[in-house]
């Protein structure tokens, strides 16, 4: 049996209003009536969001779904799970929340820029013996996915996360491309980011995602995974809640600034949203920690992360989408496809 669906809050104007009197109220208050239709015109429906929820109940192992509009939540449904206020595992959508994290570092003035070597950052933790070319990653290398060593992620996933030292091993890879070159896939360079902030700080990853995410959001960030020296695994296994997840999503809707609180640079949104590799298996481009598609003729930035959990905002609807779902690799072997969350975010684009 379906769970029943929540309230949905939607707008229309009112039909009984007389014509003189709506005349003369955009005759005195023309420009700010305009604002306000334009807002009520462009709000998703009751019946698209009904139908979104009802669609998503039928993808497995979906956990829950939340969509804000303009800032304001306008569904929160559970499937199964955990209630949509409570911290769930997000896997590699870490990598977005992560990319946040190094804005809001560098806007606190903890890094210099994005340009800055990543060795300047790391300092003992780099290992003797590494490859020259490693002087040249920069951190923007490694939040575009593009420092040109051999992943850590897919089959290498495995040998990596046994090795006694995840920094290390990361950057002692083969160079299979030059740094700034293709997108390669892999958590090693996110988590060289995680060591990068820690010891450039002082501060572990967790402390400072609380302190310069967390707090500023009003969101709970809990422990999550370290490795064998304790740093905070970089770009996998976080735990968030879904509406935790909209408030991030916001922040970058908002364009760095929230509640009247500047938390990532001024440009960084931008700089974030704008294609510096292509992912071979979507063909989607990448900027910091976002995947940037169109669905429905609109310009869609997301991260993801294994299982189906995900994370949409798009501007030009003022639509921020969280989704989450059950991590685990299902017992018949298949695996979550990414094209079954674009197609439902598709479908209530062009229904709303």
């Amino acid at each position: 049996m379906s769970k029943p669906l929540p309230s949905l809050a939607w707008h229309a104007r009112p039909r009984w209003l007389p014509a003189m009197l709506l005349a003369l109220l955009c005759l005195l208050f023309g420009p700010l009536m305009q604002s306000g239709m334009a807002e009520a015109n462009t709000a998703t429906s009751e019946r698209a969001l009904s139908r979104f929820a009802a669609e998503a109940g039928e993808i497995p192992r979906l956990h829950a779904v939340v969509v804000a509009e303009h800032g304001d939540i306008v569904l929160d449904h559970r499937l199964q799970g955990p209630d949509t206020d409570q911290p769930v595992n997000i896997k590699s959508l870490s990598k977005t929340v992560l990319a946040a994290l190094v804005g809001a570092a560098i806007e606190a003035g903890l890094i210099e820029s994005v340009d800055q070597p990543i060795v300047e950052l790391l300092g003992p933790r780099v290992p003797a013996g590494v490859d020259p070319r490693v002087s040249e990653i920069t951190v923007e290398h490694l939040l575009t996915l593009q420092a040109g060593l051999e992943r850590t992620s897919g089959n290498n996933y495995g040998a990596w996360v046994a090795s006694r030292d995840w920094v290390a091993d990361a950057l002692n890879r083969p160079f299979v491309d030059r740094p700034g070159g293709a997108m390669l896939y892999s958590t090693g360079s996110s988590h060289l980011l995680s060591a990068a902030l820690t010891e450039a700080t002082g501060e572990s990853t967790l402390a400072l995602a609380r302190r310069l995410l967390g707090e500023p959001l009003d969101i709970a960030i809990p422990a999550w995974p370290q490795d064998p020296q304790g740093i905070y695994f970089g770009g996998n296994d976080m735990s968030l809640s879904p509406r935790a997840l909209i408030r991030i999503g916001e922040l970058y809707r908002l364009q760095g600034e929230i509640d009247g609180t500047r938390v990532l640079p001024q440009d960084w949104v931008e700089a974030s949203w704008q294609s510096r590799g292509t992912s071979r298996w979507t063909n989607d481009g990448y900027g910091y920690g976002w995947f940037i598609t169109t669905l429905a003729g609109e310009q869609v930035y997301y991260g993801r992360g294994f299982g189906g959990q995900g994370l949409y905002v798009i501007p030009s609807r003022a639509l921020t989408i969280a989704i989450t779902a059950d991590p685990a690799p299902s017992s018949d072997g298949s695996r979550f496809r990414q094209e079954l969350l674009h197609g439902l975010i598709e479908r209530l684009l062009r229904e709303a």
